[in-house]
């Protein structure tokens, strides 16, 4: 306690000198919005703006009657120091610090900031909206700043950033240069949680606005999306090219959006997937990984070109998913193929059904996974075949699962990925089975039930006003769709 009262004294003191703000913050605050509204204010061009004090949980070491040194459980929550600090190379940067041995931090920090600072110096104007690149006067310049961020180089900028304000801005506090030299402390870095986006921008954003909710609406239900969440502006974006062109500069992001916003979320395991637009013409898509351990590549900062590789893998598989549920597409030879009996190495399997429950729920499930950067496993089907079919785990588990799998690995709808046990949908079987089930839902049974011959009902025992006016309405629309040859 005694290392972490001087941490806190040391930091109010140099903080008090150099008239540097420190707040102390409540549980629920959102500090990067407190943070926004002092950088907007501040004076400091490169380093410490504001130090933001709140509370977390976070490991602590105590020392017993043993003389045994054992951590605290649970974790007590103790004071953590968010240090704002402006770079020259990376804009803004936090890092989060806790006041106690062995001091474990936290370094969050923009790729757009990086991007943003590197444009500047290219002599690129932009418009910039949160962390949103709106409006750009040279597109593929920017493109090419931003492509350095997935090169190898970023691991020794990334490395040389940290170094440059933790130990000399932050740890310093704790640990003054001279005990650090003494003791020999330093930090092994490792990325936790990585964003990766890509910014698709329109030349009409009414035009966007169609694209993606024509979108939405054709692929939500393939994907099993439960909600699409949508925030409405006070404008409406335009249907045709402004003519008036505007020097592009620096916007600061509003709380309400200017246009509606309309957020497209997909949770895949531990990655989320996205897609929502922003500003008046672009249409972002973001893959999050929130533990890089999802990825199964280490954590390390040496393996941050390959985290950043699998992401956009992610980001494409995503991309590609949509586009084939979007544009579906089954040719003659497949549906003819379709229930007849394949083979899958040594092994004839059935075909497949669709006027079938349990093969039309496997064909669902396929497609509500098909987006899963990482492909998906036997038992993740079954999970959703259970799902669809509100079906216990005896009636369908992962053995029955693989074997419908291998129903559609012999037509070529699904393959497995490697030597692993983990499948994805390949483009055009993805094409086909979602053709096929749309073919189902929105065609073959609407014929079918505007075949079916409806006897009327007799009406009401004892008829109100009300019940002869409506099977006056009946009866007139009977009339109108008979005029228009549509089935009623």
């Amino acid at each position: 306690m005694r290392l972490a009262g001087r941490f806190g004294r040391r930091i109010r003191g140099y903080a008090k000198a150099n008239d540097i703000p420190v707040v102390n913050c409540s549980a629920g605050e959102r500090k990067h919005d407190i943070a926004e509204d002092y950088l907007a204010r501040t004076t400091i061009t490169q380093g410490l703006f504001l130090v933001l004090v709140g509370r977390a949980q976070a490991p602590v070491w105590d020392v017993t009657a043993n003389h045994h040194i054992e951590k605290k459980k649970p974790m007590p929550y103790v004071n953590h120091y968010s240090f704002h600090i402006l770079d020259a190379e990376w804009g803004h940067i936090t890092i989060k610090i806790s006041g106690h041995p062995p001091f474990p931090a936290q370094i969050m920090l923009n790729g757009h900031e990086y991007v943003a600072c590197q444009a500047r110096k290219a002599g690129i104007t932009f418009t910039k909206q949160g962390n949103c690149f709106t409006n750009v006067s040279r597109a593929a310049a920017l493109a090419k700043i931003a492509e350095t961020l997935s090169e190898p180089r970023t691991i020794g900028r990334l490395s040389q950033l940290c170094d440059r304000w933790i130990y000399s801005a932050c740890l310093c506090f704790a640990l003054d240069l001279e005990e650090q030299r003494l003791s020999g402390f330093r930090y092994q870095y490792s990325n936790y949680q990585i964003e990766y986006s890509r910014n698709l921008i329109f030349a009409v954003g009414g035009h966007m606005e169609q694209v993606f909710q024509a979108l939405i609406d054709r692929s939500r239900v393939r994907l099993d999306l439960k909600t699409v969440k949508t925030i409405l502006g006070y404008k409406r974006r335009p249907k045709y090219r402004s003519r008036k062109k505007r020097a592009a500069e620096w916007e600061v992001a509003v709380e309400r959006p200017t246009y509606d916003l309309t957020i497209f979320k997909l949770h895949c395991g531990g990655l989320t997937l996205k897609i929502y637009s922003k500003g008046e013409r672009v249409l972002r898509i973001e893959v999050i990984v929130h533990n890089t351990r999802e990825l199964g590549c280490g954590r390390a900062l040496e393996n941050f070109p390959e985290i950043v590789r699998r992401l956009q893998a992610g980001l494409e598989r995503f991309a590609d998913a949509l586009s084939c549920i979007d544009s579906c597409f089954i040719s003659d030879q497949t549906l003819e193929r379709l229930p007849t009996p394949s083979r899958v190495g040594k092994i004839v399997v059935g075909g497949i059904d669709l006027n079938k429950p349990r093969m039309r729920w496997v064909a669902e499930a396929v497609i509500a996974l098909s987006a899963a950067s990482n492909g998906f496993t036997a038992s993740d089907l079954a999970a959703r075949v259970r799902a669809l079919g509100q079906q216990t785990l005896a009636q369908y588990g992962p053995t029955r699962a693989a074997y419908d799998l291998k129903k559609f690995r012999g037509q070529q709808i699904v393959q497995r990925i490697g030597a692993t046990r983990r499948y994805e949908a390949g483009p055009a079987g993805l094409k086909a089975i979602t053709a096929l089930v749309v073919l189902r839902d929105k065609a073959i049974k609407p014929l079918l039930a505007a075949a079916q011959n409806l006897k009327p009902s007799r009406g009401a025992h004892n008829p109100t006003p009300l019940d002869a006016h409506y099977h006056a309405l009946r009866q007139a629309m009977r009339g109108v769709f008979h005029e228009l040859g549509i089935a009623a």
